[in-house]
């Protein structure tokens, strides 16, 4: 059982950072488009689910997105 619920959290993991890919690209369409709010409200709590990986490329791209987007 501890390995179903490993590979369960692992595809859950997997999912979130695609899901964190798809919000990223369109967070920096809006934010060129000048909708800095609706890129700020998309990505932030999906950015502050995770809890570990931040050392990865797309967690840093998008706290620089979001840090840009807080100013």
């Amino acid at each position: 059982m501890p390995r179903r619920r490993a590979q369960l959290d692992d595809s859950i993991f997997s999912a979130k950072f695609w899901e964190l890919r798809a919000a990223l690209d369109l967070a920096r369409l809006w934010h060129d488009q000048g909708k800095r709010t609706e890129a700020r409200d998309l990505l932030s709590p999906i950015y502050d689910w995770f809890t570990e990986g931040f050392d990865t490329q797309d967690l840093k791209e998008a706290k620089a997105l979001l840090v840009d987007l807080a100013q």
